[in-house]
């Protein structure tokens, strides 16, 4: 389930931010754009946390 939220929000997000951007340039709404770059930033997200390494750091 909080996969799915993860992906509802970003997706929310991102077109609410393709549609300001596409806004304050002047451009047309794209909503095939903000999709794509949803489901981009999503992967990223989930990718993140499994690089990051877990491992309380040492006082040198």
């Amino acid at each position: 389930m909080r996969y799915f939220w993860t992906f509802f929000w970003t997706f929310l997000l991102i077109q609410m931010l393709a549609y300001v951007t596409g806004s304050m340039i002047g451009t047309k709404y794209d909503l095939t754009t903000g999709s794509i770059l949803a489901v981009a930033a999503t992967i990223f997200i989930y990718i993140v946390p499994l690089i990051l390494p877990n491992d309380p750091v040492e006082k040198h």
